[in-house]
């Protein structure tokens, strides 16, 4: 086992990714499945890469990502944004082209709670006059 790892905590709505670089060829893991079974959706995978794509270390890392909560494209967020942390761990020169890119920048926004009497957050039951 190689002692070298960078380590990176990624969040985005409830979804929360663990990731961990080590010098290799490229291969991605989330959850022990390769990245193609894991995020069939394309668009999802290139979410995944676009960090290491705009560093040029694509092909210098073995990614390792254990991934929970949320959905689909939560959970592509939250690698997004711990692949990237990651990055900055292992090198602090490319802390620049990261946040220009806006990987750096936690997404916030979640869902508003449900109000009581009414059926969602914003959703108002039919008003009738009489």
């Amino acid at each position: 086992m190689s002692s070298v790892q960078h380590q990176g905590t990624g969040r985005r709505k409830t979804a929360t990714a663990r990731v961990i670089l080590r010098p290799g060829t490229g291969n991605f893991t989330v959850n022990n499945r390769t990245l193609e079974q894991y995020f069939f959706d394309g668009t999802h995978q290139m979410l995944v890469k676009r960090p290491l794509q705009a560093s040029d270390t694509l092909n210098k890392f073995d990614v390792m990502v254990n991934v929970a909560g949320g959905g689909m494209h939560g959970q592509a967020d939250a690698v997004q944004h711990g692949v990237a942390r990651a990055l900055v761990e292992f090198s602090t020169e490319l802390r620049g082209v990261l946040k220009k890119e806006g990987f750096l920048t936690r997404d916030s926004r979640k869902t508003e709670r449900k109000k009581y009497g009414q059926p969602g957050a914003r959703k108002r039951f039919q008003f009738s006059k009489r």
